[in-house]
């Protein structure tokens, strides 16, 4: 099965959207639960959101399943914005 047409452009959407939006959540929930100043552990969090971006990209095109790509990073997202929202308001910040 050949990577072309819809499948290839679902891929790159997923590397690219998916990989952002699940890079920010967890530089989000990183920032929130690292024992660092406010500003430090913010300056960390999003510093290495770089680096699970760039994972999340070559994780993509490794696995070559549209379908499987969207769900893992579009769910894994939504847990680690969940659970980043939950720390927020229990830690009243």
């Amino acid at each position: 099965m050949g990577l072309h047409g819809w499948r290839l452009a679902s891929l790159i959407a997923a590397a690219l959207l998916g990989g952002y939006l699940f890079s920010t959540a967890l530089g989000v929930f990183l920032g929130s639960v690292l024992p660092l100043a406010t500003s430090e552990s913010t300056l960390v969090a999003h510093l290495s959101s770089f680096v699970f971006y760039t994972g999340a990209i070559l994780w993509v095109f490794h696995i070559r399943q549209p379908r499987r790509a969207w769900i893992t990073l579009l769910l894994s997202s939504a847990a680690l914005a969940g659970l980043s929202l939950t720390l927020n308001s229990l830690s009243g910040s």
